[in-house]
C-alpha cells in the first residue's frame, strides 16, 4: 500500500474534530484560518501524531467539505510533511486556497526540495511551521517558502527581537504563532511581524473603572425592551432615537444571512424580523458598533461562530425548542463580552437581563449551556480531546454530529460577513 493510501486508510472518517484558527494582518483583520484535525480519542495524547494522516483527513474532507465552506474567502494553512509533500494526494488541494505549511521536522533534502519546487510552479504556497531559530536548515528551505511562522513561545523574549531581526533580512513575510495576550501582540507588533496567530483578541483586559459607551448601553435597553415583551412601538421608539443603531440595523437586515427583499424602513424591518431576529442582530450589533459595521472582526466572527455552535447543538440535544436555541444562541455570543467591553462579565450581566440558565453558562461554564460553551472553547483549541470526547457524552453529541454542527456554523457566519465586502 502506498504511503498516502495507508495514511487516508489510518484516519477514521468520522472520527476527529476539526479547529479553525483565526490569521490576522497586522490591521487585525482576518486573512487565514490554520485547520487543524485531531484525533477524538479517550486520551489527552489521542493527537493525529501521524501528520501525514492529519493531512489526508484534511485533503478528503476538504473536496467533500468545500474549502470554501470551512474559510470563506480566506486561505487555509494546512500542516504537511515529507509523506505528504512527496504524494501525489496533496494535489487534491485548491492552491489559489491553500498555504502548505511545512513542518519543523521535515529534512530539505535534495529530492524534497525539488518537489517543493514543482508543487510551487503548479501555484502553491509555503510556509514553515515553528521556527524558534535561524538555522541551516531553514536557510536551505527560504528561498521556495512565502511565510515564515515564529513560535513566540519557543523563543525567550531576550532572543526574539535578534532572530525576527535575522528572518526579516531573508525578506519573507513572519507570522508570530502562539500570541496569547495583548502585551504578546504588541511586542510583536513592534517587532515588526505582518500575521499573527492566537487568541489574544478574545483575551478580556479588563480596565478599571472602564464604562459601557452610550451607544452599547442603548442596544443592552433595547435587549431588555425585547427580552421583557415590551410592546412593538416602545421598541421602535428606541430603536430610532440612536442613529448608528437604526443605520446598522437596517443594513444588517438587509444581509445576505437574512434572506427576502430589501427593507426601506425601521418599522418595516422590526415588523418583518419579529422579536426572535431582532434580539439576534441587536446582539451581533453589540460588536460592530464601536467602529461603524465591522462584520470582519475577528471578535465577531468567534463570538457569533460561537452563538451559532451553541444554537445548532441545542436543537439537536433539544429538537423543535426554538426558546432554548435562543438562550443558547445569547450564551455563545456574549461569552466574549468581556473581551468586547474590557469589563468583567458580572458587571455586563449586570446591565443586561438575562435568563439564569445563561447567567451560570456564562459566569461559571454551568448547566447544559455551560457544557456547550466548553465544547465551543475546546474546539478553538483543538487540544484536549480527551475533555472534548468527555463533553459531547455529556450532551449525547457524536463527534460527526458536532464536526456537521461547525460546517453549518463556519457557513452560516461566512453568509453573515460576506456582505460588507
Amino acid at each position: 500500500m502506498h504511503a498516502e493510501a495507508r495514511a487516508v486508510a489510518s484516519v477514521p472518517s468520522n472520527d476527529f474534530f476539526l479547529a479553525r484558527q483565526p490569521i490576522l494582518g497586522r490591521d487585525q483583520h482576518l486573512v487565514a484560518f490554520e485547520l487543524l484535525f485531531r484525533a477524538a480519542g479517550e486520551d489527552d495524547d489521542a493527537k493525529l501524531t501521524d501528520n501525514a494522516a492529519a493531512t489526508a483527513a484534511v485533503i478528503s474532507h476538504a473536496s467533500q467539505l468545500g474549502m470554501e465552506q470551512v474559510v470563506g474567502e480566506q486561505l487555509a494553512f494546512v500542516n504537511v510533511d515529507e509523506v505528504v509533500l512527496m504524494s501525489d494526494f496533496v494535489r487534491f488541494l485548491p492552491p489559489h486556497k491553500v498555504i502548505l505549511e511545512i513542518l519543523e521536522t521535515v529534512k530539505p533534502t535534495r529530492q524534497l526540495l525539488a518537489r517543493i519546487a514543482e508543487l510551487k510552479e503548479l501555484g502553491f504556497k509555503f510556509a514553515v511551521d515553528d521556527v524558534v531559530e535561524h538555522s541551516p536548515e531553514l536557510d536551505r528551505l527560504v528561498e521556495l517558502v512565502d511565510v515564515i511562522k515564529v513560535d513566540v513561545k519557543g523563543v525567550h523574549s531576550n532572543e526574539l527581537a535578534g532572530l525576527v531581526a535575522s528572518l526579516q533580512r531573508t525578506g519573507k513575510k513572519l507570522l508570530a504563532e502562539k500570541v496569547e495576550t495583548l502585551d504578546e501582540f504588541k511586542l510583536c507588533m513592534d517587532l515588526g511581524f505582518e500575521y499573527f496567530q492566537g487568541y489574544y483578541f478574545a483575551r478580556p483586559v479588563i480596565l478599571s473603572g472602564k464604562k459601557i459607551t452610550p451607544s452599547e448601553m442603548a442596544i443592552l435597553h433595547l435587549l431588555e425592551l425585547v427580552s421583557s415583551d415590551a410592546d412593538s412601538q416602545a421598541i421602535e421608539t428606541a430603536v430610532k432615537r440612536d442613529a448608528l443603531i437604526s443605520l446598522n440595523l437596517l443594513r444588517l437586515v438587509n444581509s445576505r444571512a437574512a434572506p427576502g427583499p430589501q427593507i426601506e424602513s425601521l418599522s418595516q424591518a422590526l415588523s418583518q424580523l419579529g422579536r426572535r431576529q431582532l434580539q439576534r442582530w441587536l446582539q451581533i450589533l453589540l460588536y460592530t458598533t464601536a467602529g461603524g459595521v465591522e462584520l470582519a472582526s475577528p471578535l465577531l466572527q468567534l463570538a457569533t461562530t460561537r452563538g451559532k455552535l451553541l444554537e445548532l447543538m441545542t436543537l439537536v440535544v433539544r429538537p423543535n425548542d426554538a426558546a432554548s436555541a435562543d438562550r443558547a444562541f445569547t450564551v455563545g455570543i456574549m461569552s466574549l463580552a468581556d473581551a468586547l467591553f474590557s469589563i468583567p462579565m458580572s458587571d455586563i450581566l449586570d446591565n443586561v437581563e438575562v435568563a439564569d440558565d445563561v447567567r451560570g453558562a456564562l459566569l461559571d461554564r454551568e448547566g447544559q449551556f455551560g457544557t456547550m460553551l466548553r465544547v465551543a472553547e475546546l474546539l478553538e483549541a483543538a487540544d484536549g480531546s480527551c475533555k472534548l470526547t468527555s463533553a459531547l457524552r455529556k450532551l449525547d453529541l457524536t463527534v460527526a454530529q458536532i464536526r456537521e454542527i461547525e460546517l453549518a456554523a463556519f457557513d452560516w457566519v461566512r453568509e453573515l460577513t460576506h456582505e460588507v465586502h
